[in-house]
């Protein structure tokens, strides 16, 4: 059994993963795409595009997503508040676009609903997993965000995929 640390002769080991070749590297894995959401204590609605998404355990149902400590969001998921993930269908790219964004007013162009919970949830996505937070870690630039799964909707469709640092459909992938 080989060493899975050596090289292959002849391949290029000379770079650093924290230049562009890591992210480089990394736009070749597709993910599938989600919108985070949260509500503040006034009741306004925060979120981004998260991409970063994992299932982490069954008992008890467990999920991680990441937010950068650069988003504009990132301090309304700080502590102890309920967040919802809604996966993402193709129909929903203008809208990954525009929660991956700078925007001020992200939630202003529509294509949300409140849930029984208060949670404010895509319109029409894939799933939807309403979650308590269950911890948080830092994780050098980013926060990750574990949630303990509360409820989950799931819609028809199929997912939006996010590869080569574009959106896709799945079948486009194939």
């Amino acid at each position: 059994m080989s060493d899975p640390t050596t090289t292959v002769p002849g391949t290029d080991t000379g770079h650093a993963p924290g230049d562009a070749r890591f992210t480089s590297a990394l736009a070749h894995f597709p993910s599938g795409v989600t919108i985070v959401t949260t509500v503040d204590s006034s009741g306004t609605p925060h979120g981004f595009t998260a991409t970063s998404f994992c299932s982490v355990s069954l008992d008890p149902p467990l999920i991680c997503v990441c937010v950068a400590h650069t988003a504009r969001s990132h301090r309304y998921f700080d502590g102890a508040r309920p967040f919802t993930v809604s996966f993402l269908t193709p129909g929903h790219t203008e809208l990954a676009r525009r929660f991956a964004s700078k925007a001020d007013d992200k939630f202003g162009g529509g294509g949300f609903r409140h849930t029984h919970t208060g949670g404010v949830v895509v319109e029409g996505a894939l799933a939807v997993l309403d979650c308590a937070t269950y911890s948080r870690h830092d994780a050098g630039d980013h926060t990750m965000l574990v949630g303990r799964v509360r409820r989950v909707e799931l819609g028809e469709g199929e997912p939006l995929v996010f590869c080569d640092r574009t959106f896709h459909r799945l079948a486009e992938l194939r």
